[in-house]
């Protein structure tokens, strides 16, 4: 492991990188936030910097020998130090390049999708909150730094969700998937506890040791921290059985969707497990957890997918079921599976939701069939953008996800897990269909669809706006085309990690089997909602028990309502309240009563009444001469 001096050039660069979107946090939320412009000039600044900068370290370092870590102490408490620092390895400068990429296209194509917003100025500002949080997330040189970056992220992420708080719906997304993250933050917490009472250190290069930790952990114990820290991840990823607050997250703006879904939220989770994988590694137990956990949330997020009419909802449970995908490839043994369909999805994935902002920009509706009705198939690039996000999405060649979905498959079938990989198959097949029962639903409407787009009616969003939209989907189009030919240079830069990031046998057949399969998708979509004569009901809705299994997400949030009904509501806080009015209320009550009683009896002994203050001087003199005179 290599260190540098404290003026080491990555270290400016990285903290540079790091220090630019906190500071355009700071100064638009105190001082620009009424001037819009200004606001979004400052915000999209830092973070094209913050991207200058992360390309930089990643050329600077594309042949490293060994991880840079950057370190200082931070708190001191007796014999307990506690660092600060940046790790630049592989891993961490792959997914840096990713974020502060992202982040840069979403604030370039909010320029129109939010122009005329009174809130322009908060959004640019709680947009740079989140750049900085989770650009920091990922150069974390502790677990306990990224821990507190995990929470700040959490903390944009509601900001960013509610952000439309004067409505009731956004409002209550927002606390939703803060109140279900958190619920995994608290196993993550207890993990990092006990990691810290049995190693004495977080500091990550440590974890990430197999050595380390097997000499100092039993198996046992590095199983339950293990799955510990996976009970953050699943609430960050919404994996099951804590996947229900991702397709509400939607209330919030199209771009913050685009950001949370494609690289940055919901793929810290991903990444923590990609960042600790030599510690996951350890315990096979929780390996296999891992594996489980991802191919259950594939499953049924894609079904969930499959009966959605809301665009932005469909993409969502796409993105539930992709790093269900993510996982399964990371369970499975490969590092570099994992990472690779983590990278390709954050392309793809931010321009479906960039491309569906540009319908809902101008359709003013999330339902993919008014868009459709409404003349959505005019709108040429957004349609074209969606046809290749879908492409990917779907492990169609030549796009990226072809070849990361591959990988995947591949290893499911080297490392032994051909269940996985048959529920990894009818995955890709229900991901496939439900992608193009949108597309065809977007170009063959029910009723007609020449209509023009209405106009706008949100602010000025004029011609400037549209041009940023387009050049960032375009862009975003590009990278989804290119990126999987990118995968040979890729595993040998991921693989300077050491362990893990190896790629999976290749098989011939695989390929062409996928592109079958796909094929047989994009065709029972097309019959179903393609061709002239299509129904437009597909063959779930003919089965309105199992429509409305997956309609309504398994039951998974009337489930969630029950517990809170009955554990929370009925149970704890009504034994609360009782324990509040008998004990708490009844003590304070009885100590009241008991000071009113005690003062009447004062009150009463000093009433006035003075032949009962004679008669008991009188009997205490009696007493008195009684005691002398018995006592002499």
């Amino acid at each position: 492991m290599g260190t540098a001096t404290p003026f080491h050039f990555s270290l400016i660069v990285a903290a540079s990188a790091l220090i630019l979107p906190l500071l355009a946090f700071g100064v638009i939320m105190v001082a620009t936030r009424s001037r819009h412009r200004l606001s979004a000039v400052i915000s999209i600044g830092a973070a094209g910097l913050s991207l200058m900068a992360a390309v930089t370290l990643l050329v600077q370092h594309w042949q490293m020998p060994a991880p840079l870590v950057f370190q200082t102490v931070w708190v001191v408490s007796g014999q307990t130090a506690i660092p600060l620092g940046i790790l630049l390895d592989p891993t961490s400068l792959l997914m840096f390049t990713v974020v502060a990429a992202i982040s840069f296209l979403v604030q370039v194509y909010s320029l129109g999708y939010m122009a005329g917003d009174p809130g322009f100025g908060r959004y640019y500002g709680c947009m740079s909150l989140f750049a900085w949080a989770m650009l920091s997330l990922t150069v974390s040189s502790s677990l306990l730094q990224l821990y507190i970056f995990w929470e700040l992220v959490g903390l944009a992420s509601y900001l960013l969700i509610g952000f439309w708080f004067d409505t009731f719906s956004a409002s209550e997304a927002g606390k939703k998937a803060f109140v279900m993250t958190r619920t995994g933050d608290v196993a993550f917490l207890l993990g990092l506890v006990l990691l810290w009472l049995q190693l004495g250190t977080l500091d990550i290069p440590v974890l990430t040791d197999p050595a380390a930790v097997a000499a100092q952990l039993s198996p046992g114990m590095t199983t339950l921290t293990a799955l510990l820290i996976f009970g953050g991840i699943v609430g960050k990823s919404a994996q099951f059985p804590l996947l229900t607050w991702l397709p509400d997250a939607m209330e919030g703006p199209t771009p913050v969707s685009a950001l949370l879904h494609s690289a940055t939220m919901v793929a810290a989770g991903v990444y923590l497990f990609a960042r600790l994988f030599g510690f996951f590694s350890l315990s096979p137990t929780a390996m296999a957890v891992c594996l489980t956990i991802g191919t259950v949330s594939m499953l049924l997020a894609a079904t969930m997918a499959m009966v959605a009419r809301d665009i932005k909802q469909v993409w969502a449970f796409s993105t539930i079921s992709q790093l269900g995908f993510m996982l399964m490839g990371l369970g499975a043994g490969s590092l570099f599976a994992g990472v690779f369909h983590l990278v390709t999805h954050a392309g793809f994935k931010a321009l479906l939701f960039l491309s569906a902002g540009v319908f809902i920009h101008h359709c003013h509706t999330n339902d993919m069939a008014a868009i459709g009705r409404q003349g959505g198939r005019r709108l040429k690039s957004a349609v074209a953008c969606t046809i290749v996000g879908a492409g990917a999405l779907s492990g169609l060649p030549p796009f990226s996800g072809f070849f990361s979905k591959e990988l995947i498959l591949g290893h499911l079938l080297d490392s032994g897990h051909p269940v996985a990989f048959l529920a990894a198959a009818v995955g890709a097949f229900l991901t496939t269909y439900y992608s193009f029962r949108l597309i065809f639903i977007l170009l063959f409407p029910r009723d007609g669809g020449d209509d023009a787009p209405p106009a706008d009616s949100h602010g000025d969003r004029g011609h400037g706006g549209d041009r940023a939209m387009a050049v960032v989907l375009w862009c975003l189009a590009g990278v989804t085309l290119a990126l999987g030919f990118f995968q040979a240079p890729l595993q040998d830069f991921l693989a300077r990690t050491g362990g893990g990031a190896g790629a999976a046998a290749h098989h011939g057949w695989l390929p062409v089997a996928a592109c079958l399969l796909a094929a047989v998708a994009i065709g029972q979509a097309w019959f179903e909602f393609g061709r002239p004569k299509a129904s437009r009901i597909g063959w779930v809705e003919r089965f309105p028990l199992l429509a409305d299994l997956f309609g309504q997400r398994w039951y998974l949030d009337r489930f969630y309502r029950f517990l809170l009904d009955t554990l929370v509501y009925r149970g704890v806080s009504r034994w609360f309240a009782a324990n509040d009015r008998r004990v708490i209320d009844g003590a304070v009550d009885g100590l009241g009563r008991s000071t009113v009683s005690l003062g009447r009896v004062a009150a009463w002994l000093h009433a006035g009444m003075i032949q009962y203050r004679l008669m008991v001087m009188f009997a205490a003199v009696v007493g008195l001469i009684l005691f002398i005179a018995w006592g002499g």
